[in-house]
């Protein structure tokens, strides 16, 4: 019997000659899936040559993440599936979503084992059944990289921004440049860490620089959009002088909606986080002042590159400092 050719195996696996020589030659630009059947074709014909240990089997990084209806995590998830476009063919990066308010839920995703994988990539709140998820299967070896926010503060790489430098600058913008003097309110997710990061550092802020604007009010908004929106609404009935806004988390649009509605709303000094379509127009329209950027497309390629760097797939150290986040206002725009 005649041994296997390029031919046999692209037979075998259902795709053209040219396939089989990118692969088994690593020359790339070939779909994970077609990676595949070419690499089991050419065993189960016993190719005649010993193939490079990364052809072996696929490398698979699950990244998990939630609440796909927002802007911040559709841009995020981009951001994995454009740079997943530019790596070894071998390495397939699975991006999913959960309930962010079902740790169980969670907690079943990390610990799955339907499929084997190389590295995990969370972008989920923490909680004690999520941190001991965490911490299990990291202890069984599987690397782990937390984005945008820690589900664990035990194990695993953080990639990020310095959350409470974010909410410090966020309290410099309104204290220098609001209107006017006056109440001083905040919304925020309480689950997220960050979150909070970024609220004590707004605290603190007005804590270590007093003057005659005072943050004296927090909401927790849950980044829903309705309960957001009653809770500004609330807020600016309570103060008929407020005169700054920070929301430390998500649901932009809700507040940006009330700010336009409510006949004081020109009048408050709005900070929030993500360029989006809606806070690019509240930007120019002058209904938002600054937008402090997480820069997604950045955590997501360090959060890659530490889990690359895991598996011994490049050599090259990644940059453990915070991600720079960016401060957008309408002139820079």
């Amino acid at each position: 019997m005649s041994k296997p050719n390029y031919r046999d195996i692209a037979r075998h696996a259902g795709v053209g000659t040219a396939t089989v020589e990118r692969v088994l030659n690593g020359r790339g630009g070939v779909r994970p899936e077609l990676v595949e059947k070419v690499i089991s074709a050419a065993r189960h014909l016993d190719y005649p040559r010993k193939l490079p240990d990364t052809h072996r089997g696929l490398l698979r990084i699950e990244v998990l993440m939630v609440r796909p209806e927002t802007s911040f995590y559709r841009r995020l998830s981009h951001a994995f599936e454009r740079i997943a476009a530019t790596l070894d063919p071998l390495v397939v990066v699975h991006r999913s979503f959960t309930d962010e308010m079902n740790p169980e839920a969670i907690v079943r995703r990390i610990l799955s084992t339907d499929l084997s994988r190389a590295g995990l990539i969370l972008a989920v709140p923490s909680s004690p059944l999520i941190s001991a998820a965490v911490e299990k299967v990291n202890s069984q070896g599987l690397p782990v990289v937390h984005v945008v926010t820690r589900a664990s503060e035990r194990v695993g790489e953080f990639v990020g921004i310095d959350n409470n430098a974010a909410g410090r600058t966020a309290a410099l913008y309104i204290s220098r440049m609001a209107l006017r003097s006056g109440p001083i309110v905040a919304i925020c997710h309480p689950i997220y860490q960050v979150h909070r990061d970024r609220i004590r550092g707004f605290s603190d802020y007005f804590r270590d620089h007093p003057g005659a604007s005072d943050f004296g009010w927090l909401g927790f908004g849950g980044d829903e959009e309705r309960a957001s929106a009653d809770l500004l609404w609330s807020a600016l009935e309570m103060y008929p002088g407020l005169a700054g806004l920070y929301n430390a988390g998500g649901a932009n649009s809700a507040l940006i909606e009330v700010l336009r509605r409510h006949p004081r709303g020109g009048n408050v000094f709005f900070v929030g986080h993500e360029l989006t379509d809606y806070t690019r127009a509240a930007l120019k329209d002058g209904i938002m002042d600054v937008v402090l950027d997480q820069a997604p497309e950045a955590q997501a390629r360090r959060a890659l590159d530490h889990i690359l760097r895991r598996i011994g797939l490049t050599e090259i150290e990644p940059d453990r400092s915070p991600i720079h986040f960016i401060t957008i206002t309408k002139e820079g725009l």
